[in-house]
């Protein structure tokens, strides 16, 4: 164990010195939860809570009749929710893979490659970090007609498996990676492929997980293309369909379907970061360290 003039610089116990850490960290840590109890407690909100004025935090008589009320509108549509859902999945899935693929692909390519325009393409990657989705929505647009892709179920997945951050945070990991190890690999005569499915990605799992994470929620919550670029009902995702329920009913009935669907919406998300949040803390722990 590390010490400095006889102290613990880092104790495993729980030790009187941590104090001054829970009481700065245990304020700050309820307050970042308070959005997601209160997800969790308005979706269980009758009517009369939901309009309540001044209102609750806290939900005081749970009922079950937001969820009543979402089902009995999802079973009156002409296409059925499942396909809607189906669709979502799929998206999700194939948006994640390709994603992760791409990721790591590029990542080696402009860490451990040599080749004209190497930095350029890094700092043009870069600087795509600072564009929000929406600003790219017409240049989305406008690829997506031109390519020939409206109405295609492949426009759901095309415009979001780029993933700046994803390729920022897999190179960084790369970079660590010592070029030696690779040159050896070579020499034994592993291929490229090899050195991409043997040593790069399992040396890259923590930054895979988060990239995992990141893709799974554009996905997962995406409705641009269900808005933009697909006419076909069918071809539709789970989001899209959620959002124009909800808000085609009335007022009073809304209110309560958004909580119960917002919660169904959110809960994949919160899931799967709670499986892979180690993994996501060692990527920002380390993915800018040389």
């Amino acid at each position: 164990m590390a010490s400095f003039q006889g102290k613990k610089i880092n104790p495993k116990r729980f030790h009187v010195s941590q104090i001054k850490f829970y009481v700065l960290l245990l304020p700050l840590a309820i307050f970042m939860v308070l959005p997601i109890i209160y997800i969790f407690t308005t979706a269980f909100k009758p009517a009369e809570e939901l309009f309540k004025f001044p209102p609750s935090f806290f939900v005081e008589n749970p009922t079950w009749d937001n969820y009543k009320a979402l089902f009995e509108l999802i079973s009156g549509t002409s296409i059925p929710a499942t396909r809607y859902l189906f669709n979502s999945i799929i998206v999700t899935v194939l948006t994640m893979f390709i994603s992760i693929i791409l990721s790591v692909s590029a990542g080696y390519v402009l860490s451990k490659k040599k080749f004209k325009g190497q930095k350029l393409i890094f700092e043009i990657n870069t600087l795509a970090l600072m564009f929000v989705p929406i600003a790219v929505t017409i240049p989305r647009f406008i690829l997506i007609v031109n390519l020939g892709l409206v109405d295609r179920f492949i426009s759901n997945i095309l415009p979001i498996v780029a993933m700046p951050v994803g390729l920022f945070l897999i190179k960084q990991f790369i970079d660590q990676i010592p070029d030696a190890l690779i040159e050896a690999a070579k020499m034994d005569g592993a291929s490229e492929l090899d050195i991409l499915f043997k040593i790069i990605i399992p040396s890259v799992r923590p930054a895979i997980a988060t990239v995992a994470i990141m893709s799974f929620q554009s996905a997962w919550g995406n409705v641009e293309a269900s808005v933009y670029y697909l006419n076909n009902e069918s071809l539709k995702t789970f989001a899209y369909y959620i959002t124009t329920f909800t808000s085609a009913t009335n007022t009073s009935i809304t209110q309560g379907i958004t909580a119960a669907s917002a919660l169904i919406m959110f809960l994949p998300n919160l899931i799967i970061f709670i499986v892979m949040q180690s993994k996501v803390m060692d990527t920002m722990a380390h993915s800018g360290i040389k």
